[in-house]
């Protein structure tokens, strides 16, 4: 428990630029990418990659959050995006959130998470969905911590490391916006 208060008390929230945060994200990423079902994708992916990502990011003015300890290290990062790119989805996202395999279980997760619902909430989102591979308990557990509901699964969506892949999605509703709009 020590430890994990230390930690704590030597960390701070940021906004991740590109500049200086691309490569520590990529590398996380790409953690995911070669050891686990986070992420359906096969191949890591390349530091061009990134320039794309945090362009989609900034240009739909969508947050990309992260914790970084007193030496600067990008502890994990957390953002959200479009959820399907059609009109009528404009007040819904879907966001994710990785924690570097180094820091995972003291927190940070949670905290990401909690600022992710924050700033969703300022912009006027009313629903935050989080796909999540059926055998990450430890995000599912997560995500009904903070009020997260499950609200389907789509079975054998995916398929990696020899096996099929049930992929869960799990929605927060939001109070937000007092006025919503169509068109």
């Amino acid at each position: 428990m020590q430890n994990r208060i230390l930690i704590e008390r030597h960390m701070r929230l940021i906004e991740c630029q590109h500049d200086r945060h691309a490569e520590s994200i990529l590398g996380i990423f790409n953690d995911a990418i070669v050891h686990s079902t986070a992420l359906y994708d096969y191949k890591p992916r390349t530091s061009e990659s990134m320039k794309a990502w945090f362009a989609t990011k900034q240009n739909g003015n969508f947050p990309v959050i992260g914790f970084e300890d007193d030496q600067n290290v990008l502890m994990g990062f957390a953002s959200y995006g479009v959820f399907r790119n059609f009109p009528a989805y404009k007040y819904t996202v879907e966001h994710s959130v990785y924690v570097d395999s180094r820091f995972r279980g003291q927190g940070l997760g949670r905290q990401l998470l909690q600022e992710l619902i924050t700033r969703a909430q300022l912009q006027n989102f009313h629903s935050m969905i989080g796909v999540i591979d059926a055998l990450n308990k430890v995000s599912i557990a997560l995500h009904q911590r903070l009020g997260f509901v499950h609200c389907g699964t789509i079975q054998q969506a995916g398929f990696k490391f020899g096996a099929w892949l049930d992929l869960n999605f799990y929605q927060l509703l939001l109070s937000t916006p007092s006025n919503p709009l169509d068109g």
